[in-house]
């Protein structure tokens, strides 16, 4: 079993940034491929960032390209989501969410259905 537990969330201006985190605990992190979705009001979650097991390798949302950067510390159990330049539509409960299947690729991490375990969220509200 793994738990994951968001942090970083606040509300801020159109234009200013934020770093969530995500720790993990109880199995080793460096197994897991992460990924980090986001929920607003009345729409599905959906795919913001995605990073593989070492970190070398990331993906993401065309809506937060150039814009967002997915990181992870190995070493510390944690995934990082820096947002830069936030927007009013960026307004979203922001969720990580760790995957153990070594086989999915970049593709598969753009669904919710890769992961099998999920944290509680954390707000971001965007004013303009």
């Amino acid at each position: 079993q793994v738990q994951l537990v968001e942090s970083g969330g606040g509300f801020v201006q159109a234009g200013d940034s934020l770093r969530l985190s995500c720790v993990a605990s109880g199995r080793t992190f460096s197994v897991y491929a992460m990924g980090w979705f986001r929920q607003a009001p009345g729409k599905e979650r959906e795919f913001v960032a995605a990073i593989n097991r070492s970190g070398g390798s990331t993906r993401y949302a065309d809506s937060v390209k150039g814009r967002f950067t997915i990181s992870r510390d190995n070493a510390k159990s944690t995934v990082y989501l820096q947002m830069n330049s936030l927007k009013p539509e960026d307004t979203a409960v922001y969720y990580c969410a760790a995957d153990i299947d070594p086989s999915y690729g970049s593709n598969q991490l753009t669904r919710r259905t890769a992961y099998d375990y999920w944290g509680q969220g954390t707000q971001v509200t965007v004013s303009s």
